[in-house]
């Protein structure tokens, strides 16, 4: 199978480089969620099977959620030698993209008794963050996107009642979203770009 997916990759890195962008990623193909599939590697995170997937307009995703069992924590995460590949064949031009932490409060639960305390959890998953991007950059990574939903939520007037009706304050979540990312961030190398790419989320185009 990998074998296979390097060759998928090199074809589409090849056919970016010649369309002329200044940035080529590997596609995701190797994933089967753009988010999951980084969010469930990190120490502390486990993805499971549910009844039902999410969903979109008469569109369901695959039956799968995550959630927190543990502390959180990055070491040893597969997508590093993802990376490595992309940059052997792609050179400078590299560009990785993983999901913002905001995406583990979005979709992951957290199991009773693992964070009890919201500023620990929020300590723990920037830390993972900064050892994440560091590896990155470690690996040769100069330009990493971070992609995000969990905006697009709190941007919506119906959501945002629908989670304070659940208790939530929107304004609050909206300040600790933005607090993890920032501290996720904070110590980056000079020479590295970070960016975001907001969106509302679409599943088969739907």
């Amino acid at each position: 199978m990998r074998e296979i997916e390097n060759e998928e990759i090199e074809r589409i890195v090849e056919k970016q480089k010649k369309l002329g962008l200044n940035t080529v990623t590997d596609g995701e193909l190797r994933r089967a969620w753009w988010h999951f599939d980084f969010l469930e590697n990190l120490d502390g995170v486990e993805g499971f099977d549910t009844d039902t997937g999410l969903q979109f307009h008469q569109q369901q995703t695959k039956a799968h959620a995550i959630k927190v069992t543990g502390k959180l924590d990055f070491s040893n995460h597969p997508m590093i030698e993802d990376f490595k590949f992309l940059k052997s064949i792609a050179g400078p031009w590299a560009k990785m993209t993983i999901p913002s932490p905001s995406m583990l409060r979005l979709r992951g639960s957290i199991e009773q008794g693992i964070y009890d305390n919201p500023e620990e959890f929020t300590h723990d998953l920037a830390n993972a963050y900064k050892k994440a991007i560091q590896a990155f950059y470690n690996a040769g990574c100069r330009y990493l996107q971070l992609d995000d939903t969990a905006w697009a939520f709190l941007a919506s007037e119906e959501e945002r009642e629908k989670m304070r009706a659940q208790g939530t304050n929107p304004d609050k979540l909206s300040a600790l979203y933005a607090e993890t990312i920032n501290k996720a961030v904070e110590d980056r190398p000079d020479d590295l770009t970070i960016t975001m790419h907001i969106c509302r989320g679409n599943f088969r185009s739907t």
